[in-house]
């Protein structure tokens, strides 16, 4: 570093100009910066002599005081105290271009430390910061816009710097022709977009063109930068709406960057897919411009963010009926039920099951494609081992395609109740109540069909442990007009089936008679039900929402049915489903479709 020096060719014209603590301040620096390695420059006569530079008339020392702070905070960063920023603020209010550039640049350096990051601020550094953010000089803008990014990672500076002006300078140093400059202002943009009220302010100050414009920029970090601001602006339903209205190109560049050679590029770009998602008309529009292909490469690479980002994505669009079938055909099935056993990260498990779910939604041939390619054997060999939100998923998953009639042999076949029975007593509610959605789809069958059928039900009548005989009395006897709703209904499914071992068994069971009669007898107060607390519908939730409020009365109607076959009246009983009222038929039908809201998109 160069110090200016008494008796250099300009010392004639300064020396008589100064002050005798400058001339000892200057001698004093220059020994200090000779024994460099050893000095603490942050504290005692080092910085007393840096401070009395800093604060003179004088510009050129004002340069040298600079020069000095940049390269030792170059060499060292550590928290610092008022004695130290002070010079250095006062340095950024020169006119000097240079003492400028070097003051913003220590400032910068000291930036990178916590403490020195809220210091600052507090010190009053963004008012200064700001106006060299204006300065014409692209050296002065870098250092400043520097600063600013670092000061912007502190979640006490953001909110600070969103009312303090920074953000309209910041917006318009992002479209700078010098990269470095870009880099900086994204980077400090990216820094303001992670709680709502700055993204507002972000937003009104004219953020979003900029950002979308720069996502086709030839710098990878600048790329990632506005990738992942616009990732995070897409958080809040009503700056998607703005990006529907104002950026109709978005999506294809986000798609495009999906094949950046940039990881974390194609990341943050999946990311940004995924929350555009949310809503409707992007999970049309990525399906429109070709984004399946992309999203499924992601899906089948090697790097955990990139099956990650791509399999929220195909989630969230996958909620929309009419993405089921493209996804399919796209040969998204098999990586999917591949990624159920991805024991390393659990979010990934539950995006894959989840958007499996979506698939099977709308249509049979969906169901059974996704039967065929194993996804269900797959789910029974997993399910009692992993994890309780994974378990959620992966029952609810059952619960529709035991709505298929085409399936719900094959589904007992498999054996399926093996594993259902036993999650029906999970400690997750959901799990308990999506696995008694999946047991009561597949106990109802349409008319036509056999007796023989129902075999499967008594296989598993009272094992594994306590077969659908103790599920049906936990459920009868808990609390939740929910749980009780399923587990009558499934018994009414149970016995109009004209299994002849099932009814004898129903009959004759001490634990279900006892409390279907006080059902009968007593509907049940209105509980709030604990079921359905996550974002997705279940098959508990749709209880929440019938015309019936907590269903009491249907339960009560069913209850009194059940009793006419178990206190003897069978006949009636059994042939009341070819002879129903309207009434009943009713009944039937608003159960069975309770039971039916599993098929929700979520």
């Amino acid at each position: 570093m160069d110090l200016v020096v008494i008796g250099s060719h300009k010392s004639h014209a300064y020396e008589p100009l100064l002050l005798e603590n400058e001339r000892e301040a200057v001698a004093d620096l220059l020994q200090f910066l000779e024994n460099r390695t050893t000095t603490d420059f942050f504290d005692g006569s080092p910085l007393a002599a840096l401070t009395i530079l800093s604060f003179s008339d004088n510009v050129d020392l004002q340069r040298s005081a600079a020069l000095a702070f940049a390269e030792i905070t170059e060499k060292e960063v550590r928290p610092v105290d008022r004695d130290t920023l002070d010079p250095i603020l006062f340095l950024l209010t020169s006119h000097d271009t240079e003492v400028q550039r070097a003051a913003s640049a220590a400032l910068g350096n000291l930036a990178v430390n916590t403490e020195n990051k809220l210091l600052i601020v507090k010190l009053g550094g963004l008012e200064p910061l700001i106006r060299q953010m204006l300065s014409p000089n692209v050296e002065v803008q870098c250092n400043a816009v520097g600063c600013v990014t670092n000061l912007a990672t502190h979640d006490d500076n953001k909110t600070k710097i969103a009312k303090s002006g920074a953000l309209v300078p910041l917006t318009r140093l992002a479209r700078s022709k010098d990269m470095r400059v870009q880099r900086n202002a994204t980077g400090a943009l990216l820094n303001m977009t992670h709680s709502d009220e700055n993204r507002q302010q972000l937003v009104n100050a004219g953020a979003i063109p900029v950002l979308v414009s720069l996502l086709n920029s030839p710098d990878t970090d600048v790329q990632y930068y506005c990738t992942t601001a616009l990732s995070n602006i897409a958080v809040d339903a009503c700056n998607r709406k703005k990006l529907a209205q104002n950026e109709p190109k978005l999506v294809l560049s986000l798609v495009m960057l999906m094949d950046s050679p940039s990881l974390k590029v194609q990341c943050q770009a999946a990311l940004a897919l995924r929350n555009l998602a949310s809503d409707e008309k992007y999970q049309l529009e990525i399906v429109k411009t070709e984004g399946l292909s992309a999203l499924l490469r992601l899906l089948q690479s090697a790097y955990l963010p990139l099956i990650l980002s791509s399999a929220a994505c195909v989630r969230n669009v996958s909620i929309h009926p009419a993405n089921e079938s493209p996804i399919i055909e796209c040969g998204f099935l098999e990586p999917l039920i591949q990624l159920l056993s991805f024991e390393d990260n659990e979010e990934v498990q539950c995006h894959a099951i989840s958007t499996l779910r979506n698939l099977a939604a709308s249509s049979e041939k969906n169901k059974s494609q996704i039967m065929q390619a194993g996804a269900v054997a797959k789910i029974k060999e997993l399910v009692l081992n992993v994890s309780l939100n994974v378990q959620s998923e992966m029952t609810a998953c059952i619960a529709v395609l035991a709505l298929s009639e085409d399936l719900k042999p094959q589904l007992l076949d498999m054996g399926i109740c093996e594993v259902l029975i036993p999650l029906t007593k999970s400690p997750s509610v959901e799990v308990q109540g999506n696995s008694a959605a999946a047991l009561g789809n597949l106990s109802s069958k349409d008319r036509h069909t056999s007796a023989e059928d129902y075999a499967a039900f008594n296989d598993v009548w009272d094992q594994p442990d306590g077969g659908i005989h103790a599920y049906l009395y936990r459920f009868l006897a808990n609390p939740d007009p929910t749980f009780q709703h399923i587990a009558v209904w499934t018994i009414v499914q149970l016995l109009e089936s004209g299994d002849l071992t099932l009814a004898q068994n129903i009959r004759n069971s001490n634990l279900i008679v006892p409390l279907i009669r006080s059902l009968a007898q007593s509907p049940p107060t209105s509980v709030t039900s604990s079921t359905g607390t996550r974002s997705h519908r279940t098959i508990s939730q749709s209880y929440d929402g019938t015309e019936h409020g907590d269903g009491s009365g249907e339960i009560a109607a069913l209850a009194k049915r059940i009793l006419d076959f178990a206190e003897g009246d069978s006949e009636i009983f059994m042939s009341a489903h070819h002879d129903e009222s309207d009434d009943e038929s009713q009944l039937r039908r608003s159960v069975h479709e309770a039971l039916g809201h599993a098929t929700g998109h979520y």
